[in-house]
């Protein structure tokens, strides 16, 4: 290689150092491994060999090393020890003495494979460098400007390093161009990657509750926290504030000034709804605000099947649901209670088929089926599922009674019957009605349009025969006429 290659290295190690920001010594470490990775393909045969950077002449030096010995076996592995004593007049046999290697023989190959390896090891350089610097900021904000699309990733500059929006973590209703800047929640970093070692997301809840941090002072300084937060990217979110301070609404400090803060972030989300509750620890409360904008008339809660019944006016039944169901799903999220949302009329229904069925299985009346139903025992399965503790909870019910109950309860289970099957049967018979009246109704429809139409014929008939005698009076008026001429004019003939 010698003073021909690679001339003026001290030089290009300065600026390669300062443009990559990768220390002297650790470009030096990767260039000494890349020409003894090269000399060993190339030389591997002559036994074990060195590489070493030369300050002073800002080259690289490779050392053969033999062994001193008496008789030369092997002119590749061992030198005389006359050879040896004029390398180092100290050399004594068996001693390992360097032979400092001519570069010029290297070869094209070995510079090119030299030149990879170097390649290779400053970029591993360069990504522990920036591991290092950005392994402690994982979980937060990264803003950079978007450059370049490679099969659905996205490239975003950050300046001295690339991090990738891969196409998973992208929101579908989302688009961007090249050059806009971008805001990504740091989801992690590749060290043996081969892309861009920085990884960012704009699906992930952490990218919501990163903005609201830093659009509302109250956050950042821990006067309101966030609680819990719940987002279908690109859709809609929920999130539940609390405050420390009883002087500061929550809510209102996310909201902010004419909803400047929440807009901010909405800007941000590219149009993404956001709601904002308040927190409560009491479970029912906190669904019936998680639920908002929709009014919620009753929650009852099983606590058995951790679940609720969410009871809201019939007009609010679409709002509570949402579209798609997006709002009950981000409140069941929001909440972690599995919610069934109802109509008012709809609860009602459902409850009257459940006490039907308690009252036809277990021989109750209705008012007992209703007792039994509103401390969430709603079918013979539950109570026969439950200890004789649980059932003497309800109230107004003997304990030979409930004994009675209990047992029937446990015979329906054994003989197979389930209250959904009764329920099921229900439902036919109420269709089956419901089809029987419909049509009764239809044929009372036909019936009145038959008779109807038969009155309107006849008073067609009648309005048709009233002209016909009118002109018959005229004929008779007419003859009445000329018979009287005739007897005028016979009297005067008489005359």
């Amino acid at each position: 290689m010698g003073t021909g290659m690679f001339q003026d290295l001290n030089r290009v190690l300065d600026q390669v150092s300062k443009d990559k920001g990768i220390p002297r010594e650790m470009i030096i470490e990767a260039i000494e491994t890349a020409f003894l990775t090269a000399a060993r393909r190339k030389w591997g045969h002559l036994g074990e060999l060195e590489a070493h950077f030369n300050d002073e002449n800002g080259e690289i030096e490779l050392f053969q090393f033999k062994t001193a010995a008496s008789a030369v076996n092997d002119p590749n592995t061992e030198m005389t020890l006359a050879e040896a004593r004029e390398l180092d007049p100290d050399a004594q046999e068996g001693d390992s003495i360097g032979v400092k290697m001519d570069p010029s023989v290297f070869g094209r190959i070995a510079a090119q494979t030299a030149k990879q390896v170097i390649i290779q090891k400053v970029r591993e350089a360069e990504r522990n460098i920036i591991f290092e610097e950005f392994k402690g900021r994982l979980g937060e904000l990264i803003t950079g400007i978007v450059r370049r699309f490679e099969k659905g990733d996205m490239t975003v500059d950050l300046g001295r390093t690339e991090a990738v929006v891969p196409k998973q973590e992208q929101v579908p209703s989302e688009s961007y161009r090249a050059g806009e800047r971008l805001q990504g929640f740091f989801l992690r970093i590749d060290k043996d990657g081969k892309g861009p070692p920085i990884v960012l997301s704009r699906k992930n809840i952490g990218l919501l509750i990163n903005l609201f941090t830093m659009e509302v002072p109250e956050i950042a300084e821990g006067i309101v926290d966030i609680r819990v937060a719940a987002r279908e990217p690109g859709v809609r979110s929920k999130i539940a504030v609390a405050s420390r301070d009883s002087d500061v609404d929550p809510v209102g400090a996310c909201v902010g000034m004419k909803g400047s803060r929440v807009q901010s972030v909405v800007g941000e989300l590219k149009g993404e709804k956001i709601d904002i509750v308040a927190w409560d620890s009491d479970p029912a409360r906190f669904v019936c605000n998680a639920l908002a904008p929709a009014e919620v008339v009753k929650v009852i809660i099983r606590d058995r099947e951790h679940a609720m019944e969410v009871v809201v006016p019939d007009d609010q039944l679409s709002l509570a649901i949402g579209r798609r169901g997006q709002n009950v799903r981000l409140a069941a999220q929001l909440t972690g209670w599995n919610i069934d949302v109802y109509s008012e009329t709809r609860i009602e229904q459902v409850a009257s088929r459940a006490r039907k069925v308690l009252s036809e299985v277990l021989e109750m009346d209705d008012s007992t089926a209703m007792i039994f139903y509103s401390h969430s025992f709603r079918s013979f399965e539950d109570i026969a599922s439950s200890e004789f503790e649980d059932l003497s909870q309800v109230p107004g019910m003997g304990a030979e009674l409930l004994t009675k109950i209990h047992a029937k309860a446990k015979e329906a289970v054994a003989a197979g019957r389930t209250t959904q099957d009764m329920i099921t049967e229900i439902i036919k018979q109420e269709e089956e009605a419901m089809a029987r009246r419909k049509e009764e109704e239809a044929a009372a429809a036909l019936a009145a349009a038959a008779a109807a139409a038969e009155a309107a014929e006849a008073a067609a008939g009648q309005d048709a025969e009233a002209p016909a005698e009118a002109n018959c009076e005229g004929e008779v008026s007419e003859v009445s006429e000329d018979e009287t001429k005739s007897e005028d004019e016979t009297k005067v003939e008489q005359s």
